[in-house]
């Protein structure tokens, strides 16, 4: 990452992310750059025995070893037919490296949350398999949701209703907590391992425009509004506005800036902590640490 591109991907809030395009069969798909560590030619794989149908194997890369998982087997889409020319975008998420096979990459783009639309308003088929759509000149670029791909691999990464039972439920339905998030497999374990800790008042938004509006009209109906919210937690990246600039909003209204802002995102590097951090936040978690979460959220809002 050059330190132009490290200069613009630092600036806070201003509801932007680059995607970097690829292509796998006859589709074209996008991967935020923040997820991305680097891209590489595709070195040999080696298999693993009794391992998930969209996992190739593992490669070593440096000193580690990384699963490689391929993206057109879990697309349906039939396989390359010069695997050799193929790409491995190596990413990290919820703090795990997985390599994902790719048939080319082409460019990077710099667009606003506010052009990306949400899978459902455009096809049915799209919803759960991909974050959104970006409408760019004749093209139309999906954002696969690489968590749900992991989590679907995987789901012992994912949050655990086992773990906060450990915590025990203490005299939490009292306090009103608001979510955004825009995907409907994390918006339901939230649902499920928030309630297991007592905080079942929870009101839910798919993106940060829906949870910005609803923040809006609180504010309009209600002269106190902490007595209405106690907490808020949201996702960075979401359709419509993302978790950065809903972060910053929040922090420079004078009605909303007393109340607590947790970002809970795959995404929590080094930069974007810094940038959560620069928007006010106060609190940021990685997913899928639901425990800390929730340890935190007893902090701020009990």
């Amino acid at each position: 990452m050059t330190e132009h591109q490290k200069g613009i991907l630092l600036e806070s809030g201003t509801n932007e992310l680059e995607i970097i395009v690829f292509s796998v069969g006859t589709g074209t798909f996008g991967i935020n750059v923040m997820k991305v560590r680097e891209i590489i030619q595709s070195p040999p794989v080696v298999e693993m025995p009794n391992s998930h149908p969209h996992i190739e194997g593992i490669i070593r890369l440096r000193d580690e070893i990384i699963t490689v998982v391929n993206l057109a087997n879990v697309l349906g889409f039939p396989q390359s037919e010069t695997p050799g020319q193929d790409k491995l975008i190596v990413s990290e998420l919820n703090n795990i490296k997985v390599a994902f096979r790719v048939q080319a990459v082409s460019r990077i783009h710099r667009v606003s949350w506010t052009q990306i639309e949400k899978p459902s308003e455009l096809s049915q088929g799209l919803e759960g398999a991909a974050t959104g759509v970006v409408k760019m000149d004749e093209q139309m670029i999906i954002l696969l949701d690489f968590e749900k791909i992991v989590y679907d691999i995987n789901p012992e990464n994912g949050m655990s209703v086992k773990d906060v039972k450990a915590l025990g439920k203490r005299n939490r339905s009292d306090k009103k907590i608001v979510v955004a998030e825009d995907s409907p497999m994390l918006r339901k374990l939230l649902h499920e391992t928030l309630a297991e800790a007592g905080y079942d008042c929870i009101t839910f938004f798919d993106d940060g425009r829906a949870a910005w509006d609803y923040l809006e009209f609180v504010k309009e109906e209600h002269s106190d509004i902490k007595k209405e919210i106690q907490l808020i937690i949201t996702d960075l990246e979401m359709p419509k506005m993302d978790g950065h600039h809903l972060t910053k909003r929040i922090k420079t209204d004078e009605k909303l800036q007393e109340i607590p802002v947790v970002i809970f995102s795959s995404l929590i590097t080094e930069d974007l902590f810094y940038k959560g951090k620069h928007v006010g936040a106060d609190a940021q978690v990685s997913k899928p640490e639901i425990v800390k979460l929730i340890e935190i959220i007893d902090k701020l809002a009990l």
